[in-house]
């Protein structure tokens, strides 16, 4: 009696809880599945460091919950999957919707090699792009009306883990890598430690002194846990902390549905009159931008904290973009690779879209003329100085508030002057909008 076997090809998906692809692996056959992940060298090289150490580690706690018995190649997934496929006699290979531009168009190349189907079954979202439509069956440009109909349109609930026949095969060594947290378990810990205070979302998300958001930005881009599993323990909380997370959940979706509408806006700019908007090239103050010397302490205190752990505070991010953007006048593709260079949570979709709405070009973007001042911002939501002081060295012995404001207080030895006046820098980002409308 022939045995037949199911090719199971991680991505962003490294978890066997609440898998819909995994599942279907193994109930569209014996339940014997080869798990296979492709070290493809396109995006390996473009990862930063952080994402690689992240992605490494992940994939070495991924096959230590299937028994050491991970398949890893490396080299071009059109190539790599076919001939494994036609090496197992695989009777499906499945995977999780991809709907990034190169996913898309790598699956499409995939498909066409293969001699067995390529089965897509769920994908990294609680709903797939493309699913939240309005009355015209048209996609959603603005979020407030995206949001209400994604909660209308709902989700399936997550499944159980499937008891699977792990099938071997000669594969490449696990790339080295060592972060801390990575993994289904430590996602899945992580996450539920989070839930005894997400009550207090609402009220703290915006104090990067406090520390106190969930990072589980970073889970979710490698697929250690599924947003539907959060969305379910959400939904048993009533709090206004449990309903602004899952609105925050529901603009990532927002995000990825925008980019595989308009594959351009990963580094072009949604709304075509940006086109015409004149910018500064990169240089040496886009050099004191990404090394956290601009003078300004609340911008420092972030690129110093993305540098030093490949994280960095959602509204310092809005503050250090404002700061490239409208201070600075550089374009935001500029600090959109940088970001993701240097982030562990680099997502594609959830940064340039994240980008252009602080750049006043995407969609739903914040009014151009709205200018974050980065002194007033720090003082609003770091108002004791206690996160610039965690970063900034320098700034150590300025108590309480004088940390955002040093040159009021006689400075700090080796921490340089701001490099730009903001109200002057404010004004010529203005007059530069003005020349476009």
């Amino acid at each position: 009696m022939s045995t037949m076997t199911s090719v199971m090809w991680f991505r962003r998906d490294l978890r066997l809880t609440d898998n819909p692809a995994l599942l279907d692996a193994v109930t569209s056959g014996d339940g014997r599945v080869l798990g296979l992940f492709v070290l493809d060298p396109l995006l390996w090289e473009r990862s930063g460091d952080p994402r690689r150490e992240h992605l490494a580690a992940s994939l070495r706690s991924l096959s230590k919950s299937m028994g050491g018995r991970l398949v890893l190649r490396k080299g071009d997934p059109a190539t790599v999957v076919p001939a494994l496929a036609e090496e197992v006699g695989a009777t499906g290979v499945h995977i999780a919707a991809d709907y990034a531009p190169y996913g898309q168009q790598r699956d499409r190349e995939v498909e066409a090699a293969l001699n067995c189907p390529l089965v897509r079954t769920g994908s990294p979202y609680a709903i797939a792009p493309g699913r939240v439509l309005n009355q015209q069956g048209r996609s959603y440009m603005v979020f407030t009306p995206y949001f209400k109909a994604w909660l209308e349109h709902g989700w399936r609930k997550p499944v159980e883990a499937p008891k699977v026949t792990w099938v071997q095969a000669d594969g490449d060594d696990l790339p080295d890598g060592d972060a801390e947290g990575a993994g289904e378990q430590a996602a899945l810990k992580h996450w539920n430690d989070y839930l005894d205070t997400v009550a207090e979302y609402d009220d703290q998300r915006d104090r990067p002194d406090l520390d106190s958001t969930s990072r589980m930005s970073i889970p979710l881009k490698y697929g250690e846990i599924h947003p539907r599993t959060m969305l379910a323990d959400l939904s048993h909380r009533r709090s206004d902390g449990a309903k602004a997370y899952a609105r925050e959940l529901a603009w990532r979706e927002f995000c990825a549905d925008l980019l595989s509408r308009n594959p351009h806006a990963a580094w072009k700019p949604l709304r075509s009159e940006f086109d015409k908007m004149q910018y500064d090239e990169p240089d040496e103050l886009f050099d004191a931008w990404r090394e956290g010397r601009t003078g300004f302490p609340f911008v420092d205190a972030g690129m110093r904290q993305l540098a030093g752990s490949g994280f960095m505070h959602n509204r310092v991010r809005m503050v250090v973009a404002s700061f490239l953007v409208k201070d600075l006048h550089v374009h935001w593709k500029h600090g959109a690779r940088w970001f993701m260079q240097s982030l562990r949570d680099g997502d594609l979709a959830s940064n340039s879209l994240n980008w252009q709405w602080v750049a006043g070009c995407g969609a739903d973007a914040a009014p151009y003329f709205r200018i974050f001042n980065p002194i007033t911002q720090g003082l609003k939501f770091d108002p004791q100085g206690e996160y610039v002081r965690r970063w900034v060295p320098e700034l150590r012995d300025l108590a309480g508030k004088a940390a955002h404001e040093p040159w009021k207080h006689g400075g700090a030895d080796g921490y340089p002057a701001p490099v730009v006046d903001h109200a002057e820098a404010r004004q010529e980002s203005l007059r530069r909008y003005d020349a476009i409308r």
